[in-house]
């Protein structure tokens, strides 16, 4: 979904404000890394600081319409914002797309998983770690590659489900599980792997993530929030999202 609010467009520049605030911002967990990235440089740059809580898409929405505190919201897709929008729960006009996600099957073992993704096929393996579909896009999206390599029912016995795709990624970074279906940035960065061995999924094999930003009614006051959709849409930002192999 492309920005629809003028308020929402990149500026070259954000000065200092004249008071800074503060912000509590929940992120999907796939995104942990790069926000923490351009978290530190938006606060060096505007003097706001921002409280970042990380977790699963469907735990947040649920914290929200519960009255959590929270200003700003990241997803790990756009159904939900959508959602939050529609309910009363966002600031309408504040939604935009601001990553694209991507899912890889990744194992910290240098050769266990190839380049086509054969050792799915092999199930030599006792666990495989994905993240609760019900919450997470990317278990979604995992859920989706396996059904359509027609592999669900099969390895389904050896599924190790986490709540988020962060306790996901932990399950095979311990070693829990030999290999898993995460998410690209967590195992990416620069421009290449960050170690082990991986499958870069074919983007046809799940439903494309858009992940989605939006302030929300908490925020609606707040001059921080609309200073970090700004800032998020801006070129700095922007290549930090890259680096950690979003789509844009």
């Amino acid at each position: 979904m492309k920005p629809v609010a003028a308020v929402l467009m990149a500026g070259p520049f954000l000065s200092a404000p004249l008071q800074a605030a503060e912000l509590s911002v929940a992120v999907a967990a796939n995104f942990t890394a790069p926000m923490q990235k351009i978290a530190a440089a938006f606060e060096k740059e505007t003097g706001h600081k921002l409280a970042l809580s990380f977790g699963s898409t469907g735990k947040f929405y649920a914290q929200i319409k519960n009255g959590a505190p929270f200003e700003v919201l990241f997803a790990a897709d756009d159904e939900t914002p959508t959602r939050l929008e529609r309910e009363g729960e966002g600031v309408a006009g504040t939604r935009f797309t601001y990553a694209i996600g991507k899912v890889v099957l990744w194992s910290k073992q240098p050769d266990l998983v190839d380049d086509k993704g054969e050792v799915l096929r092999t199930g030599s393996f006792e666990r495989i770690a994905l993240a609760d579909p019900k919450l997470a896009p990317y278990g979604a999206a995992a859920m989706q590659t396996l059904t359509r390599l027609g592999l669900a029912d099969a390895l389904s016995s050896k599924f190790v489900q986490g709540e988020n795709i962060g306790q996901a990624y932990q399950f095979v970074a311990t070693q829990n599980a030999p290999l898993g279906f995460v998410a690209l940035s967590q195992v990416y960065a620069e421009g290449r792997l960050t170690e082990g061995s991986a499958w870069m999924v074919a983007e046809t094999l799940y439903e494309p993530i858009r992940q989605d930003a939006l302030i929300l009614a908490k925020g609606k006051d707040n001059t921080a929030a609309a200073e970090l959709m700004r800032y998020l849409q801006g070129d700095v930002a922007k290549a930090v999202i890259r680096s950690y192999g979003y789509g844009l």
